[in-house]
């Protein structure tokens, strides 16, 4: 049975069958709704339902706070009028499924492998800083990766994968040699800073979290941005910060930026310079010249609900500039977003 969904304060609505998500629903009609994991870990899709009833799969635990609901955990019983904090409507895309080509994969950490994929001559992708995409197994199953490298290198693909205990792509990758071929489904996503904003921009990541925010910070660099901006990367010892050389580089092409590593280990955190402790203990220490007004997290649901914590209730980051990109195991609730 089909239900109408109203987006509150607007005319625009679609249909949601009983047994179907909200936000699946939303996508697929064109209505664009922040998201990330689809699977009530990050938040991102949290919205007021206004008026209706609804069946939760999944009780998240800052409704009772924020008086919001996860729409990825949401299924209609009755038509609803829904009211997310943001939204946009756009022509629907079906995701495109590639064949892509190994041209590259080297070992950047002792658990980390850079794959570098190329598309057929001619052949050019489409997806905005922050997405992701789905690796299509030779069995069906999918493991979700975020693209590293920036929108305007379309014409190749650089995913960051770590090596997970019993991880079926992440064993494949690491035997992956030039001209081997795999299937990507792309892109998905839809965790997006905004592009007319200037103010200070906080960018906390924890190991390979540090992918879609590499595709985030090279896009501002083409853009030639002027914005403040802060990243904190975290990793529990020196080998997991395997692209410093890379940070080097904003450094020189972003006026207003500052990095500050931050590892669990002291005596790597001595020998590097870097915070000793935890991203969120990091944040709480950070200079306080000038007020952050938009926050991009990403990495475990752990650190990313602790950083968020502190976001909200240290810093008084209003919750809707608050963007996470949640990596969980395929072990976790299901999850497969391993970037």
């Amino acid at each position: 049975m089909s239900h109408l969904i109203q987006i509150a304060d607007s005319e625009v609505s679609f249909t949601c069958g009983s047994d179907q998500s909200i936000l699946d629903a939303a996508l697929k009609a064109g209505v664009q709704i922040p998201y990330s994991c689809k699977k009530g870990v990050c938040g991102n899709c949290a919205a007021h339902i206004e008026k209706g009833n609804f069946q939760r799969l999944l009780i998240w635990p800052e409704a009772q706070l924020t008086g919001q609901e996860l729409l990825c955990q949401c299924r209609p019983q009755t038509d609803l009028v829904i009211k997310p904090p943001q939204w946009h409507q756009s022509t629907p895309a079906e995701a495109k499924k590639v064949q892509v080509k190994v041209y590259r994969n080297v070992a950047a950490a002792p658990d980390v492998n850079l794959l570098h994929l190329r598309l057929p001559a001619g052949q050019r992708i489409k997806f905005r800083a922050g997405q992701y995409l789905n690796i299509v197994l030779p069995d069906g199953q999918l493991r979700s990766y975020s693209m590293a490298n920036p929108p305007h290198e379309s014409d190749s693909i650089q995913l960051h994968v770590r090596h997970v205990e019993g991880g079926l792509f992440s064993q494949i990758a690491r035997q992956l040699i030039p001209g081997d071929v795999l299937y990507v489904e792309l892109a998905y996503g839809q965790v997006q800073l905004s592009q007319d904003d200037q103010s200070h921009l906080l960018c906390v990541c924890g190991g390979t979290g540090f992918a879609p925010v590499k595709s985030l910070l090279d896009d501002l660099a083409k853009q030639k941005s002027q914005r403040q901006i802060t990243l904190l990367w975290g990793s529990k010892d020196t080998a997991g910060l395997y692209l410093l050389d890379h940070i080097a580089k904003w450094q020189k092409s972003l006026p207003h930026f500052k990095f500050q590593a931050v590892v669990e280990t002291e005596s790597d955190a001595l020998s590097l310079g870097a915070f000793h402790g935890r991203v969120d203990g990091a944040i709480l220490a950070m200079d306080s010249d000038s007020a952050v007004q938009e926050v991009y997290c990403c990495g475990s649901p752990n650190m990313v609900a602790a950083v968020k914590k502190v976001c909200l209730n240290a810093l008084g980051l209003q919750s809707e500039n608050f963007h996470a990109d949640v990596f969980v195991t395929s072990q976790s609730a299901g999850a497969t977003h391993l970037a």
